[in-house]
């Protein structure tokens, strides 16, 4: 709360009174998190809410005395809390206009009984109170504010291991509390911020110094004048005074147009505002804003001056020439650095990858640490063996996973957006155990190149090992506050034993450390390196044992973390040997019920939410075989069929995944069309998600191999949303699901007379360029089976289909090459298509080669 006010809130300039808060969205913003937090203290935390402040927050409110009822003491001007703390002094006093308050459970009464005001009143606190922590929690807690620090979390868990006071301990669970809270405001304020315009030294001045070229005495230039306040330039490109460039001020200027008095205008990071100009006195400026806030100076000075506008539209071309010029201006050094830093990483890896093939011996031999808690641990030995051979391919939805371990995040995710993209063809009759050799991991060894959080990630690991239970927690949700999607952060918990330590918690009655170990290990194991350690520690069996648990927040926890990490054939098999198949199946089985608690407990989640991650479960582990049949003799297909009737699309989304995977089998097939599906996957294609529109159009198309489900399909109304969503062709991906589902409809011929009726054949012709190939391939697949009929042959004439079809028999995808000659040959039954194949003689030579070649 303290960085969050400090930095991201909005405040008015220094005058002579004091500063307050501007009437902004991002202070309102603020302000609505920070109510919401204290309002949820009573319930979700009651024991830190019955914690007495060191001082009190004081402000002037607007509180009437009787607004207050039961649990005070109220006279005309005065109220008292019946609650008081232990010298008997009350925890709320209000002597008007003046209150004060000494726990969280009293402004949260507070805020309650301000109602319609309480954005007002949290606000005046704010103010009066410009560090709340240090009255909080006392100042040796005012580090809390310092969250970029290095030492901060963990000078708070050493203070926490060596002091054994009750009340220490609670101090600390606020300080943790007030620290997320303050980490969450700072993201939110980044949410709002990336969305504004940030001007920057270098851009201002250039459009400064452009302005300065149209500004003259001449009738036809757009400013009389335009110049800085300040000759001295700074360093850093700034002409503001230090103490304003922390206000994120970048310098000022005076502007003279001809038709208005001289302006004095604030160039600052967030835009360009009229300041109160130059004082009478001193000649210093009036920092005070007076307007709003512009983009750009060119924006402000349209909207003060009619002639500028007038003018600059006229030389506006002109000026975003000279404009684009300042932008384009080579710049060969970051190409030169860019070259440096290539050779030097090839040099590094090099250095690296050797340094690892020496170092991974030893490493086999070095004991792991344990922790000093009673953490159990279930690391099987005999899977720990296998970590030596770990695949270097994941099967992902017919998908290929590749991991490349950097010290860059972005590099490492686009490397690993990429590998996602590779097509993978794997018979469904290949072992699960068949699984290739992986190279070394290529981990980084420099210590010089490896970032903070590196190191500050295993001090972390380490109180997990030797602290408390209560330094245990502090340090989980401390490391939850690191971007674990790094890589660098990930590698650090791995590379210190970490993993290990977090899968022994999982093994604790500690529901806490539960929550924070699964928290951390759904987070970091999208990594293809840290999920195949999870499986070699054992960690799958012990995040099966907590779907057993009665709380259900941990249920979902524990799903979608086996969702993250049951990428490969070695975890679905790992899954489906401990009975995981049976248990994510059970979580399954939701009867929403007509009332639900509005207040839920710390570990609660409703059943909902708890199908869901089942479900997530289960898409992650139908890509197996036996897994299918698992969750088929488990009876997952009744439920996933009723989970189908809920509204919530993050639900849905799983659901039908998991039955597109399935429906790949025939006796799957039946069984969908046995419980009714069809019916709520074609109400599913007219939602407004793509991706649930996608999943829907490729279960269709699984199952859509049955003529009887062809049938469903036309009777249930499926084909017309199928061929409206043909002319949105942005979605790729989307776009193959549906046009795989209109090609396997297709072969019924019913099906084709109502597709023409929905103009599908015009937009299938539509398809025939500029597609990626499995949209090609389904698309005229599908144009094959329209063609069967004259009527489909002459609309794929008349719409110029005849010629493109042509053109991708020179394809050399073996699927398109087959439907297109298809196609082709349908086509030529009509004459007028025959005649214009005749004509071209070509594509007649191509049709025999490929007889010849197959």
């Amino acid at each position: 709360m303290g960085a969050a006010l400090t930095r991201s809130a909005q405040w008015t300039a220094a005058g002579h009174g004091a500063r307050a808060l501007e009437t902004t969205p991002l202070n309102e913003a603020i302000l609505k998190e920070i109510i919401v937090f204290v309002e949820s203290s009573i319930y979700k935390h009651p024991q830190e809410a019955n914690y007495v402040f060191v001082e009190p927050l004081e402000w002037k409110t607007n509180l009437d005395p009787s607004a207050f009822g039961s649990g005070y003491v109220v006279s005309e001007t005065t109220v008292k809390s019946e609650e008081a703390d232990k010298n008997g002094q009350p925890l709320l006093f209000l002597s008007v206009p003046q209150i004060k308050i000494r726990s969280f459970g009293q402004l949260s009464r507070v805020l309650y009984i301000a109602k319609n005001t309480k954005l007002k009143e949290a606000q005046a606190c704010i103010e009066a109170n410009r560090n709340p922590i240090a009255k909080i929690l006392g100042l040796d807690y005012n580090m809390i504010n310092e969250i970029n620090e290095d030492s901060s979390v963990l000078t708070i868990l050493d203070k926490i291991t060596k002091d054994d006071d009750p009340e220490s301990e609670i101090k600390m669970k606020i300080a943790l509390l007030l620290k997320q809270l303050d980490l969450h405001l700072l993201n939110r304020s980044l949410k709002n911020i990336s969305l504004e315009i940030r001007l920057n030294p270098g851009t201002v001045k250039n459009d400064i110094e452009l302005l300065k070229r149209f500004s003259g005495k001449g009738e036809q230039t757009a400013l009389e004048s335009i110049e800085y306040t300040s000759d001295y330039e700074f360093s850093n490109g700034c002409r503001a005074p230090p103490w304003r460039q922390i206000q994120g001020e970048i310098c000022y200027v005076l502007v003279k147009p001809h038709d208005a008095e001289t302006l004095c205008i604030t160039c600052s990071k967030e835009g360009v505002f009229l300041n109160g100009g130059k004082t009478d006195d001193e000649g210093e400026i009036n920092y005070e804003r007076k307007g709003e806030i512009y983009k750009d100076l060119v924006t402000l000075l349209r909207e003060k001056s009619a002639i500028f506008s007038e003018n600059m539209s006229q030389q506006e071309v002109r000026f975003n020439e000279e404009q684009q010029k300042e932008k384009d201006q080579p710049n060969e050094a970051p190409e030169e650095e860019a070259a440096t830093l290539h050779k030097a990483s090839t040099a590094f890896r090099r250095s690296a990858l050797e340094k690892k093939q020496v170092s991974l011996g030893r490493s086999q031999m070095t004991k792991r640490l344990e922790p000093s808690l009673n953490w159990k641990t279930t690391v099987d030995a005999r899977e720990n063996k296998s970590s030596l051979r770990d695949t270097q391919e994941e099967k992902h939805g017919g998908r290929l996973e590749k991991s490349r371990p950097s010290t860059s995040p972005g590099r490492a995710q686009l490397i690993r957006k990429s590998a996602e993209k590779i097509e993978e063809i794997i018979s469904e009759s290949s072992s699960e155990s068949e699984e290739d050799e992986e190279p070394p991991d290529h981990l980084q060894e420099s210590n010089a190149d490896l970032p903070s959080e590196y190191w500050q990630i295993q001090k972390l690991v380490k109180y997990l090992k030797g602290g408390n239970q209560t330094a245990t927690a502090i340090a989980l949700c401390s490391m939850k506050d690191f971007n674990l999607a790094q890589e660098t952060c990930q590698l650090a918990i791995r590379d210190v034993g970490g993993l290990e330590v977090l899968i022994n918690l999982l093994e604790t009655d500690e529901v806490k450390c539960q929550i924070g170990s699964l928290k951390i290990l759904k987070e970091i194991s999208h990594n293809p390196q840290i999920r195949r350690h999870i499986v070699d520690l054992g960690g799958l069996p012990a995040m099966l044992n907590i779907l057993d648990s009665p709380h259900k927040s941990l249920k979902c926890l524990a799903a979608e973390t086996i969702a993250n990490v049951a990428k490969f054939k070695r975890a679905w098999r790992a899954v489906r040997r401990h009975g995981g198949i049976t248990k994510l199946v059970a979580l399954l089985d939701w009867r929403q019920h007509s009332t639900e608690a509005a207040r839920r407990s710390l570990y609660e989640a409703r059943d909902g939410e708890v199908a869901r991650c089942g479900a997530l479960a289960l898409w992650s582990c139908s890509k197996s075989y036996a897994n299918k049949e698992a969750i088929r003799r488990a009876g997952g297909i009744p439920l996933l069929a009723r989970l189908l009737k809920t509204s919530q699309e993050s639900t849905l989304i799983p659901v039908v995944g998991t039955l597109q995977e399935c429906a790949s089998q025939e006796n799957y097939r039946a069984a969908i069309k046995a419980e009714g599906i069809i019916e709520n996957l074609v109400k599913n294609l007219s939602s407004g998600n793509e991706h649930l529109q996608e999943c829907c159009a490729m279960a269709i198309c699984q199952c859509a191999e049955d003529e009887e489900t062809r049938d469903l399909v036309r009777l249930r109304g499926g084909l017309k949303p199928l061929a409206s969503l043909l002319s949105n062709t942005d979605n790729k991906q989307r776009l193959a699901a549906v046009t795989g589902a209109i090609w396997k409809c297709s072969i019924s011929k019913e099906n084709v007379t109502k597709l023409r009726e929905y103009k599908a054949i015009e937009a299938l012709v539509g398809l025939l360029t500029d597609q990626p190939e499995e949209v090609l391939v389904n698309a005229v697949g599908a144009l094959g089976e329209c063609c069967r009929e004259p009527e489909g042959r002459v609309t794929v004439r008349k719409r110029g289909g005849v010629q493109p079809l042509v053109d991708l028999l020179v394809s050399t995808n073996r699927a398109l090459l087959v439907n297109v000659t298809k196609a082709v040959g349908a086509c030529a039954v009509e004459p007028e298509s025959m005649m214009m194949l005749e004509r071209w003689f070509v594509p007649l030579l191509v049709v025999w080669s490929l007889l010849s070649i197959y």
